[in-house]
């Protein structure tokens, strides 16, 4: 779990619904839209971004086979970020020249 944050808006759109959640700043450059973000533990798609916020579409089957159906403004959630994100921020922090040495670290440990 990266961090628990609130749902902001849950809204029905025919049999789907979207739900609107706070988007912690830490956390802003690891979301992309069609990315992928983790809440509560279900894989989901980033179907919209904005300023502090993200919003998922919940499918019909999301909504029957998770808990995800019963969030409403104001719940709690655990929000999980992009694996492959996490990966290239690390990768940027190392700095220039860095990446190499992390790289051959990395696939050292593999062997």
């Amino acid at each position: 779990m990266d961090a628990v944050v609130r749902v902001v808006e849950v809204r029905r759109a025919g049999e789907f619904r979207l739900m609107r959640c706070e988007l912690p700043g830490a956390r802003a450059g690891e979301v992309a839209e069609k990315g992928s973000i983790a809440v509560d533990g279900v894989s989901l798609t980033v179907a919209a971004l904005g300023a502090g916020w993200f919003a998922t579409a919940l499918i019909p089957t999301t909504l029957s086979a998770s808990t995800l159906g019963e969030r409403r403004a104001g719940d709690l959630v655990n929000l999980e970020t992009d694996v492959v994100a996490k990966y290239v921020r690390r990768l940027l922090q190392v700095g220039r020249g860095g990446i190499e040495e992390a790289w051959e670290r990395w696939v050292g440990e593999k062997d």
